[in-house]
């Protein structure tokens, strides 16, 4: 039977992966993981984000996912808004759920990501 979620991947035009590891790395400050050396290749960066990971695909035809997104649990909050600010990535905060902070950005290419305080 399914135990969870082992990762979740968003994809990125092909020559990204510097950037993804500005944003995701150094803007988002997830740990870069190693890629099993018959999926090197192909391109694009391993992210631990918990206990799970989030993968950075390379695909030919990009298209941003604007709806289906990511959902990432955040324990310092407002240090991140503020770091994401700094870094010029608009925040759309959502108060729908009561009780529940969150807001949504978007990667450099477009794709929609939700941040949940944790």
């Amino acid at each position: 039977m399914i135990a969870g979620i082992d990762h979740v991947q968003l994809a990125v035009p092909p020559g990204s992966e510097d950037e993804a590891r500005h944003f995701f790395g150094g803007v988002l400050g997830l740990e870069e993981l190693p890629k099993p050396e018959p999926l090197a290749a192909h391109g694009g960066a391993w992210f631990a984000c918990g206990d799970q990971q989030l993968h950075v695909g390379v695909e030919a035809d990009f298209s941003p996912a604007r709806k289906a997104h990511p959902a990432l649990s955040v324990s310092r909050y407002d240090e991140l808004q503020e770091r994401l600010r700094a870094a010029g990535v608009g925040l759309t905060d959502d108060d729908s759920i009561p009780g529940l902070r969150r807001c949504y950005v978007a990667d450099p290419w477009g794709n929609r990501i939700e941040l949940v305080e944790a």
